[in-house]
């Protein structure tokens, strides 16, 4: 195989040694939360259109979007929008940086699943993860958790190229910084099963990484306002009080290849397998 890059966010092609049909290779990096879906909708487009292929990794939306800056993918995925400073770095390039919402996600709260508490507010989730937070044990919520002989609270948080973990700081924490001393995660995976094993933690992320082994508190906005659960349909409605657009960015408006892919995302074929992912879609779909 012979490989001929290109430049400005154009698809890497490969030829066929000895000549017959050139597959297109689009580069598709960025976060962890649209990991799992962008590799559905990678799957399923290879069916849809077989001489092209999506190559899908993670490392989190700070790393792709930096990546579709520095020209070498096509495709940058990522759960909070870009930055201005990522903006003007691109345009110093010479980009004109494309924004695309491809869907809606609810960001759960996590739990052990012998964690009693029901319900928070997001002036606890304040106390418990802001830098000037004084929650620091679960009798100060009220309850006794089983299995959690310190009663401390155990954080668990991503790292800060996260693009979940940037959304959060800004819904949820505001102008507060977060506590140090968390434990920092590489991915939702990560935090998942870090909560789901230790009865003293919290954590949070993307709802579609939610599973049966840990519970999800539903969150109110704050006193005398709605208790809401997380789901694909509170997400769409709006009335979860942390639910967020998740977005793909191109480096310039995108053409060709690039172009067709991210219609069919677009289409009521991609956004079912975003709704089947757990996630809600950008539009009303009807889905088998």
């Amino acid at each position: 195989m012979k490989r001929l890059f290109t430049i400005l966010g154009l698809p890497l092609v490969l030829l066929a040694c000895g000549g017959g049909e050139d597959r297109t290779i689009i580069q598709n990096t960025g976060s962890d939360t649209l990991l799992s879906v962008a590799q559905g909708w990678a799957e399923a487009y290879a069916m849809v259109e077989p001489t092209v292929a999506i190559a899908v990794s993670g490392g989190g939306s700070g790393t792709g979007i930096s990546s579709m800056i520095n020209g070498t993918v096509d495709i940058a995925n990522a759960s909070r929008g870009m930055r201005e400073s990522e903006f003007e770095a691109a345009r110093a390039q010479g980009l004109d940086p494309q924004e695309h919402i491809v869907g809606y996600d609810a960001l759960a709260i996590f739990l052990h699943p012998d964690n009693p508490l029901t319900s928070i507010s997001l002036e606890q989730l304040v106390g418990i993860y802001g830098e000037n937070g004084t929650i620091e044990s679960w009798a100060q919520l009220g309850i006794e958790v089983p299995g959690c002989g310190s009663d401390e609270i155990v954080r668990v948080s991503r790292q800060n190229n996260s693009g979940t973990y940037a959304y959060f700081r800004e819904a949820v924490l505001g102008e507060s910084e977060f506590k140090l001393g968390s434990r920092d995660m590489h991915g939702s995976k990560d935090v998942v099963d870090l909560v789901e094993n230790t009865p003293c933690a919290i954590g949070y992320s993307g709802l579609a990484y939610a599973t049966d082994h840990i519970s999800m508190p539903c969150v109110s906005a704050g006193e005398g306002t709605p208790c809401v659960a997380p789901s694909v349909d509170t997400a769409i409605d709006g009335s979860y009080t942390i639910a967020r657009p998740l977005f793909m960015y191109t480096a310039m408006p995108p053409e060709g290849g690039v172009k067709q892919y991210m219609d069919w995302i677009l289409s009521d074929e991609g956004q079912c397998i975003i709704f089947d992912k757990g996630y809600a879609p950008v539009a009303t779909v009807t889905c088998a």
